[in-house]
């Protein structure tokens, strides 16, 4: 066995781990993957003979690899919309990235997006990973006081998380207030249905924030006008149909009786996956 080999045998007793430190970061499986990689190429690139943790070393370069990831995010204003499928760079379990999706739940997901880059890192690898604060605040270029603030920030937004809404019948209540507000063009009404910290995302990329997204949708009264109310999945959603198709689906998460996330799905193979009802 190759040194190499030995090293890699090394990083696979601990690509789980690092997969679920940086799912929990990212919220995409699929970056998740990216990231796993990256900490990979400089594990293959660096000397290591004189770590004594490489399970720490690993993970704390998985957290500066997603904190990069994070903060590009946040320069661009928008994210791709990987998380629909698997990375070029890696092939993802389907099993392993249910069980991440189930082990985080769907409201802590929102919530984590709704922190900033060094929240989310202080937060996932202190409260969700037990690492040190010390190590935290290195990774963020902060002493551990500060790395400690942080995490205090985040920890009571995440408290404050609110179960999704599953009340079909109240879920057609905020859809039908929000399709009525997006044909009329009307802002405020749809302000009104909107988290604050609400996500669509699309094939093109990600909108965030209540002015933006609204503003997105005022944008396409058009298609509002023949949008028809559906179930995606069998939650609450919207869909405009050509021939008897869906050829445009919106898919959305309702978090405290609003809209926290819409997805905008318009590509064929990806409706195909959708299970779309008339309702």
């Amino acid at each position: 066995m190759t040194d190499n080999d030995f090293l890699a045998d090394r990083f696979e007793a601990y690509r789980g781990h690092l997969r679920a430190v940086a799912y929990r970061m990212l919220g995409s499986a699929a970056e998740a993957e990216d990231a796993v990689q990256e900490a990979w190429f400089r594990l293959s690139r660096s000397d290591t003979r004189e770590v004594e943790n490489l399970g720490g070393w690993l993970t704390t370069v998985v957290g500066r690899v997603c904190l990069d990831m994070l903060r590009s995010r946040r320069s661009r204003g928008e994210e791709s919309l990987d998380s629909w499928q698997p990375a070029p760079s890696a092939e993802p379990d389907p099993a392993q990235s249910a069980l991440l999706a189930d082990s985080v739940g769907l409201a802590l997901l929102v919530v984590l997006d709704t922190l900033s880059p060094a929240e989310r890192l202080a937060f996932v690898l202190h409260d969700l990973f037990g690492v040190p604060f010390e190590e935290v605040g290195g990774i963020l270029g902060r002493n551990p006081a500060a790395a400690r603030q942080l995490a205090s920030r985040a920890r009571r937004r995440v408290r404050g998380v609110e179960a999704p809404e599953t009340d079909l019948a109240r879920q057609r209540e905020v859809v039908d207030a929000f399709l009525a507000a997006a044909r009329d063009g009307d802002f405020d009404g749809l302000l009104a249905v909107l988290d604050p910290d609400v996500v669509a995302r699309s094939e093109g990329g990600v909108n965030s924030g209540a002015q933006r997204v609204a503003a997105g949708a005022t944008s396409f009264a058009h298609l509002a006008r023949v949008a028809r109310p559906v179930l995606v999945d069998g939650a609450t959603g919207l869909a405009v149909f050509a021939d008897g198709r869906p050829e445009r689906v919106l898919a959305f998460t309702f978090v405290a009786d609003r809209i926290s996330v819409i997805d905008i799905v318009s590509d064929p193979s990806r409706l195909a996956d959708l299970t779309v009802e008339e309702v």
